[in-house]
């Protein structure tokens, strides 16, 4: 499975993409979670502990000069918009009990944009993790619809639109579902969080205009009390691991069709 984690920043991606990856690695499979968000957290919620947190792609200055054949030399720059990037997941990745961690990070100097060589370097990297690696990839992408402009998440088998209950979360999932159907993203879920009664997912369920809601994570104390700690997102709630497990198989369900 191929899948990207998307939706208003604060509403549990995350949680949810953390806890998908966990769930394919605990089954046997190989996967790779990437943290796709600059403001990413990814390595916390995998339990990565601060002295092996890997430094970003995107920071990796003299990788990024050799791979596009870039000099730091103003306007003009030239540079490779096809780099080769697929030595760089074994090289980079972390293990998380199982899991792959791989994290980009992103283009931090001002008016760059995404046309420069890190660009270049984190556009590959992405096609080449969703279109030749055979292992399940999750993407836990930056907060809102700034990577949908730059197309970033194309090549995804499915697209997962976190929401939590309120009405802001849910006009971020529609204007993400019609960017994401724009750019060939066929298959797009909403999963709903923090839901403390079936009030909520009723409410949510109209809200969302007929959006296909793959699963419902209920409100979890102990997860709460974990993201306030900085623990990792392991909490011993057994209907919060349920529901993640539906949702799994619900996507192995219709991924499979």
């Amino acid at each position: 499975m191929k899948l990207a984690i998307v939706g208003k920043g604060g509403v549990g991606k995350t949680t949810l993409a953390a806890a998908l990856a966990r769930r394919s690695a605990e089954s046997g499979r190989s996967v790779v979670a990437v943290d796709a968000d600059p403001d990413g957290n990814l390595a916390s919620a995998l339990g990565v502990s601060d002295d092996r947190l890997p430094e970003p792609i995107a920071q990796m200055r003299d990788l990024i000069l050799e791979r596009t054949d870039a000099r730091d030399e103003g306007a003009g720059l030239m540079f490779k918009l096809n780099p080769k990037v697929d030595d760089l997941p074994a090289r980079f990745c972390v293990d998380a009990s199982g899991v792959s961690l791989l994290v980009l990070g992103t283009v931090e100097l001002g008016g760059k944009g995404c046309m420069c060589p890190e660009g270049a370097v984190l556009k590959a990297l992405m096609q080449h993790l969703l279109l030749r690696v055979e292992d399940d990839v999750i993407l836990d992408m930056e907060a809102g619809l700034e990577h949908m402009g730059r197309a970033s998440a194309r090549g995804v088998d499915a697209m997962i639109v976190v929401v939590e209950p309120g009405m802001r979360s849910v006009q971020t999932a529609r204007r993400i579902g019609r960017l994401a159907a724009h750019i060939g993203i066929g298959r797009i879920f909403v999963a709903a969080n923090k839901l403390r009664d079936r009030h909520e997912q009723e409410l949510l369920d109209r809200a969302l205009g007929g959006q296909e809601m793959i699963g419902v994570l209920p409100y979890s104390q102990a997860l709460a009390r974990a993201d306030l700690e900085g623990r990792p997102t392991t909490v011993n709630d057994q209907a919060l691991v349920e529901a993640v497990g539906r949702i799994g198989e619900a996507l192995e369900r219709k991924l499979s069709a």
